[in-house]
């Protein structure tokens, strides 16, 4: 009986994405109240081990994003302690949260990505690193934090903060549609095209109104089944379990060809303008059953 199991969500958080991470963990904890679970919620600060030796879980539920959340330092912890835990594990997590790491890792089984390469922080401001349009992404940050876009004819290359790590992502601009797909237990579920009016980033992600979400996809079958088909290939190879969510781009103009992997997020958001959960909903998969599948199927050691 979930009434008997006492679940700790964790939110909030140390990174950049904590107040995202605080309205997923609210949610996700009413969630499990109202299916029988005794709930938890701890703000995971540097005492975190200490919170979670009090309150002695059966179950963690991992609703944190970012760094040290969601990039296996937290599952480490938990591994650690032996506590069985939504979401990948630590080399999963490690792994997808390094974009330049994983786009290398799944070009070699055929998944193409945008073509990129590694530049010092050092170098950004003094001149354009890479022909424009670009993009210049951190390594290890997810919501589009510190992400920008470099247009053709822009006289100011990127700039980024010193707290950022050493070297960052210089990216090919691929022209073109934004389609994501959630995997949940190895199963893709569906593909949503997001449209905005300029990109996605953290403001369209979690404003109301920030961007439109067509769902499903208004593309042609053939891409549509693609899509499901790499979203899966790259959950399975990188080892994810649960949830994941993988971002493609799609330069209609070249069919087949034109599909470009973006990155793949161990911890999507659960927040009311996120994505994998309006994709369960439409697949006939409610808030609180995602959230009921994601607890039992909690691990440790793999």
């Amino acid at each position: 009986m979930n009434s008997e199991r006492r679940i700790a969500v964790l939110f909030g958080g140390l990174s950049r994405e904590r107040e995202v991470s605080l309205v997923s963990g609210e949610m996700c904890a009413k969630a499990l109240e109202a299916i029988g679970f005794q709930v938890n919620l701890i703000d995971a600060g540097v005492d975190l081990a200490g919170e979670l030796a009090k309150s002695s879980p059966d179950i963690v539920f991992n609703a944190l994003h970012g760094q040290w959340g969601e990039d296996g330092c937290v599952q480490g912890l938990l591994e650690t302690m032996q506590l069985p835990y939504t979401h990948s594990g630590v080399c999963a997590s490690a792994v997808a949260m390094n974009k330049h790491m994983s786009k290398n890792l799944l070009a070699e089984i055929g998944i193409r990505a945008p073509e990129s390469c590694l530049v010092p922080v050092s170098e950004l401001g003094e001149m354009h690193p890479g022909k424009a349009p670009y993009v210049v992404k951190p390594i290890n940050e997810g919501s589009s934090v510190g992400v920008q876009i470099i247009r053709r004819g822009s006289n100011k290359p990127a700039r980024l903060f010193p707290e950022y790590d050493e070297l960052v992502m210089v990216e090919e601009y691929v022209p073109g549609r934004e389609l994501t797909i959630s995997v949940l237990n190895n199963q893709a579920l569906t593909v949503t095209e997001i449209v905005t009016d300029d990109w996605y980033d953290y403001s369209a992600k979690y404003a109301v109104e920030g961007s439109r979400h067509l769902l499903p996809a208004p593309i042609p079958e053939e891409v549509f089944e693609a899509c499901l088909e790499i979203a899966e290939l790259a959950h399975r190879t990188l080892g994810c379990r649960g949830l994941s969510r993988t971002d493609l781009r799609w330069h209609e103009e070249r069919g087949l060809a034109g599909l470009y992997f973006l990155e793949i997020n161990t911890q999507p958001g659960m927040t009311p303008t996120s994505l994998s959960p309006e994709q369960a909903a439409y697949v006939g998969i409610s808030f609180e059953k995602l959230c009921f599948v994601l607890a039992s199927e909690a691990s440790c050691g793999r």
